[in-house]
């Protein structure tokens, strides 16, 4: 039996049981994965995938339980790896990060900042997509931590640690008539062309909720997972914008004028996603020290291992 066998395995599961999307994945030829898990099977003289043909069709039971011992025969040994590269030099390695494009331009760059002038020898891995791919990243090994407001729960392999709450703020032009009213209602908020996040992103849902609980429909007319294009399209005039607050600077964004709208909406937290069972560099912890003080060494070591 070799580790390769049940990379193969674990990858080709993932995959929803496509061999060349496995082989795609792991840089490998699409026969040597069939030839290795083929080579497994008649090892442990079982069968771990249902075939038509060439095809896979299924997970057997035991096919499964095989799968599930090769994670976390896998894991083990990628913690043994993290373990040994501290022993040599903890302050050399890769940090990968799964976030979002609000994270990644608005609340990770003082952590970065710190972490890059303290551990210069650490390359720095930010891989941005949607938060259930971050958080799919995370649960898969692919990243070391996910950050998102989102989508994290969707995987029970992630200890999931709350870093900060955050709200949102109103932007338009300054000729806008919202912008004579100090402290707007939803309900002042609801008679205007809004643009705001596509759902699933950045608080959206909860965004929503607020009006839900007020009986009220948001003219939502554009959507995007980007604070600066809603801003763009805002300045132009297409309507008012609901964004982070994280995401307005009063100079950059001099164009625009905002209104704070903590009062109306209840807060959001962005959450870090850690796979449970994993071993985190020094380094790793250090990172998150940067971006959530609060969250110390040992308190996500027991969420990673509870």
């Amino acid at each position: 039996m070799k580790l390769q066998q049940l990379k193969y395995v674990r990858e080709v599961a993932r995959q929803q049981l496509s061999i060349s999307a496995a082989a795609q994945s792991l840089f490998a030829s699409q026969p040597g994965v069939s030839n290795q898990i083929q080579a497994l099977e008649t090892e442990l003289g079982l069968q771990i995938f249902e075939r038509h043909g060439k095809r896979l069709t299924a997970i057997t039971p035991l096919g499964q339980a095989v799968i599930d011992t090769a994670e976390q025969v896998l894991q083990a040994v990628d913690n043994l790896k993290s373990l040994a590269a501290d022993n040599r030099n903890e302050f050399q390695g890769t940090l990968s990060i799964g976030t979002t494009h609000t994270q990644a331009r608005y609340a990770l760059p003082p952590a970065i900042h710190q972490f890059a002038r303290d551990f210069p020898n650490v390359h720095l891995n930010m891989v941005q997509g949607t938060p259930p791919e971050v958080a799919e990243m995370a649960a898969t090994g692919k990243v070391d931590m996910a950050i998102a407001t989102e989508g994290l729960s969707q995987f029970d392999n992630l200890a999931i640690l709350p870093c900060y709450q955050w709200n949102r703020t109103i932007v338009m032009p300054p000729s806008h008539p919202l912008a004579k009213i100090k402290k707007p209602k939803l309900a002042d908020i609801a008679e205007y062309p809004i643009l705001t996040y596509v759902m699933g992103f950045t608080g959206r849902a909860q965004q929503d909720q607020a009006f839900i609980e007020k009986g009220l429909k948001p003219n939502v007319i554009f959507t995007a997972t980007d604070a600066d294009v809603i801003k763009t399209y805002v300045e132009l005039g297409l309507g008012i914008g609901i964004i982070a607050s994280m995401a307005f600077d009063a100079k950059k964004d001099k164009p625009l004028v905002a209104i704070d709208a903590s009062n109306l909406f209840q807060p959001s937290t962005t959450h870090l996603g850690i796979r449970k069972g994993s071993h985190l560099r020094q380094f790793s912890y250090a990172f998150i020290r940067y971006f959530a003080p609060h969250l110390e060494q040992n308190i996500i070591e027991q969420a990673i291992h509870s």
